[in-house]
This record gives C-alpha cells, structure tokens and sequence, in this order.
C-alpha cells in the first residue's frame, strides 16, 4: 500500500495504473509515427496526440472499472469493459478527427491505436494477475491472536482483498480456541521477535480483543518495533486494506489520538471554491436535461416535480434537499417514513429510468451551490433515521463533522442502503472518508461516481 494525500492506494494498481499509461503513449506515438498524416510536428496540435491519448484512455478505463478488483472476477468481465472502454474512446477520437483533424488519430493511424490499445489492455492485466500469485514482492505478515477478530483478517487474505501481504501464520497467545485454520497456527515458545524474525517478517498485526491482564505482550511488541519491524493494530490494517474503519475494533481513545479527524480552514475554503465553480457550470450545462426530466414526471403523474425533504448537514444543523420525485405522491401515506429497498414499488415509470441513471439526484446541485451540501460527502440521512441509527450505532453523529454529499465514499464502495445493518457499514466507509478527506480523495470518488452511473451499480 501507498499512501497519497492520506489516502491507501494498492501499490499494484497504481503500477497498473502507470504501466497502462506508458503503454498507451508509446502506442500513440507508434500509430501516429508509422500511419499518421500529420506526423509528430512539434510546433503542431500532433505534438500533444500521444499524451490526450494515453490520458483518454486511462480515463475510461478507470471509469469501466478496470483500474478495481471487479475486473478479475472472470474473463467475461474483463473483456465486456475493456470493448465499452474501446466504443466509447472511439465515439470520442471519430468525433474528435472531424473537429481537430491534427490532434485525434484519423484513417488507418485509428484503427492501429483502437487494435494495440486493445490488445495492450488484456496483456498487461493478464501479466498483472500471474504476478498477485507471486508473494515474491509481497510483505511477509504475522497476525498476533487467533480469534474472531484474526478470522476476518484471514476471510479478507482468502478473498483476494488483502493486497500485498503474504500472512505467514497466526500466533496464539495462551488461547485454546482458536477461530483460524489450525494448519495455520505458529506453536512456537521463543520471544515473538525471535519467532517474526526466523519467518522474515516484516510486520506484526495486533489482533486481540482483550489487551488487560497480560493478554497483549508489550514488551515483545516494543523490541520487534525497536528492531525496525511496523507493528499494525486491526483498525489501522482495515483502514490500508479497505478503505474502512471496523466499528467492533474502533474506540473513542483510538479516534482521538490517531491521525486523521482533522478539519482545516484552507481545505474549507478550497472545497466551497471548487464546489462553487462546479455546481455552477453544472446547473447550466444540465438545465435542458432537467427541464425534460421535470416534464416526463409531470406527463406521467399528478403531483410536485420535485421532493423535498429534511435532511441533516454538518454538526446536526437541518437542511431541506432538493430532488426529482421517483415515486408516487403518497408512497409513505402510513405517515411514518420507510427504508427504501430492492424494485421499490412505489416507484414510477419515469422515477425507475432517474434513478437508474441517477438523474432523481441533480437538483441537489442547488443544494451544493447554496452551502447546504458538497459534491463528495457522507449521504445526509432525515431526521428520524439519524435518530434511530445513533442509537444503535456507536460513533454515528462522527459523519457529521463534514457537510454531507452528492456522493460519497460509502455511496461508490458499498451498495444502497435500506437497513440498520446497511447503515452500519456504510458508516465504517464514512469514517475512512471523515478521517482520511482530501480533495484528491474527492476527485478519486467522483471518477468512481462516473463508474457507478456507466454500469449501474448499487441502483434501488
């Protein structure tokens, strides 16, 4: 894992990431060179060709998903979002040629590049899968504690989700249950440096729930950190990991002195500024999808183009937030509000099309445009949901310390919400975002955003 501007990133895919990029400038430059009409003129457009290549499709490949994990589920997928990054990059070039002959790639130049950028996308993702097997590159890792909060360490290994770790073995530590394979238990009586040390580890996860009473030995974790070795707490690892913080591992001394939880006046200012210039131009070049939209939901039925509704911001300050109605005016006339969920019924024809393609939420644009929300944020929830969940959910007002979003950590790695149970992982994705926000995990979350409305993920 590297971190950038605190935010985790698996060093694979940034290598992926990197790698897919040279490759598709060295194609462009390739194409242009051997069947370009223009050439590479530097004192022409054709000069920067190779460079608005590489960056488009690094672009769409990231927002088809193949900059993720859900690419390497099976050959299919891979191949299904490489082809729709390859379509829409050819929409884009063919209507490129016609405007700025000298900077899209035309005529046969454009059917070399669409063939190697093809061809390079399978190769490279298929060389980065036979390296995963490999633990060659891989940090070696010793979990310290066989219990349940170790078995979700090796449910996460097991998954593929675990990047660039290889756990050599899990220590007891004067337990007789354990909740792991025992083939994959250390019976080892040496110091815990010696025993890290003849297994070339290189880390040390903390995986004890009880850490009174001698059940956590410090002496042996302050020489093995002395000695050079990182040690890791279980919060910390599912924080590098998966970009979440545990609720039944996180405690309130945890929150207050790790690193993170920050708000900063300068971050406050840059963020309005940017959400300011975007929710702007947003409202503009959107006004004729909006104008249709409130049309269709006015021909179909009977009732307010938009839903409001009381929604809670930042610090616990109540808001209205603006939507196009999907539903039918009298979806909640029990009176008391309901979870949505799964082919909600109460949805209309239109309301069911707006919500696929999340069009339903663009009138909260005006929210963002008048201070009430940010693009990026925690989803604000009503009134009585929060205080239905803030009983149940430890730490849950902590996702009120920034101003609620558009969309959200949580909205792009975790599916609609429609539980009690739902919104307590979705609020361990929360605390990553409060803990960890940044304007470059903004725009990180935006691109996924773009990915989650291409493929329809997480729709309800």
């Amino acid at each position: 894992m590297i971190r950038f501007f605190r935010h985790y990133i698996p060093l694979s895919l940034a290598l992926l990431a990197g790698a897919e990029f040279v490759l598709f400038f060295l194609v462009a430059h390739f194409s242009t060179l051997q069947h370009g009409e223009y050439g590479l003129d530097a004192t022409s457009w054709s000069a920067y060709k190779p460079w608005l290549f590489a960056v488009l499709f690094s672009l769409l490949n990231s927002l088809f998903g193949l900059y993720g994990w859900e690419w390497t589920t099976g050959v299919k997928s891979l191949l299904i979002r490489i082809l729709g990054s390859l379509l829409v990059g050819a929409l884009i070039l063919a209507a490129g040629a016609s405007l700025v002959p000298g900077l899209f790639p035309s005529g046969t130049e454009f059917f070399v590049g669409m063939a190697l950028v093809g061809f390079s996308a399978i190769l490279v993702r298929l060389l980065f899968m036979e390296w995963g097997k490999t633990t060659l590159f891989k940090k070696r890792v010793l979990v310290v504690g066989t219990g349940s909060r170790a078995a979700r360490i090796e449910d996460l290994a097991n998954s593929g989700e675990a990047q660039g770790i290889h756990i050599v073995g899990y220590l007891p530590m004067g337990t007789t249950h354990s909740y792991v394979p025992h083939d994959r238990l250390i019976h080892d009586e040496d110091r815990l440096y010696d025993i890290a040390l003849r297994h070339g580890v290189s880390d040390i996860i903390v995986a004890i729930r009880e850490r009174r009473g001698g059940g956590l030995p410090i002496g042996e974790l302050l020489e093995c950190k002395l000695r050079g070795m990182e040690i890791v707490d279980l919060p910390a690892f599912f924080e590098q990991q998966t970009g979440i913080l545990p609720l039944e591992s996180t405690n309130a001394s945890w929150i207050i002195f790790s690193e993170g939880f920050s708000q900063g006046s300068r971050r406050d200012v840059v963020k309005r500024a940017f959400d300011l210039m975007i929710s702007g131009a947003f409202l503009l070049a959107l006004f004729p999808l909006m104008l249709l939209t409130a049309l269709l939901i006015r021909l179909e039925s009977k009732g307010p183009v938009f839903y409001t509704q009381e929604r809670v911001g930042q610090f616990g300050q109540p808001f209205t937030i603006y939507k196009f109605r999907s539903m039918r005016v009298d979806a909640e006339k029990q009176g008391a509000p309901v979870w949505a969920r799964k082919n909600d019924d109460r949805t209309t024809r239109v309301g069911r099309l707006i919500r696929r393609t999340r069009i339903d939420e663009l009138p909260q644009i005006l929210n963002v445009f008048l201070g009430h929300m940010s693009f990026v944020g925690p989803r604000p929830e009503r009134p009585y949901f929060v205080r239905e969940l803030a009983e149940q959910i430890p730490y849950y007002h902590a996702r009120h310390s920034v101003k609620p979003g558009i969309t959200g950590w949580a909205q792009v790695r975790f599916p609609y919400g429609a539980s009690v149970e739902d919104a307590m992982q979705k609020l361990q994705f929360d605390l990553y975002y409060v803990k960890n926000h940044s304007l470059f995990l903004d725009l990180m979350i935006l691109l996924q955003t773009a990915q989650v409305v291409v493929l329809g993920k997480g729709v309800r």
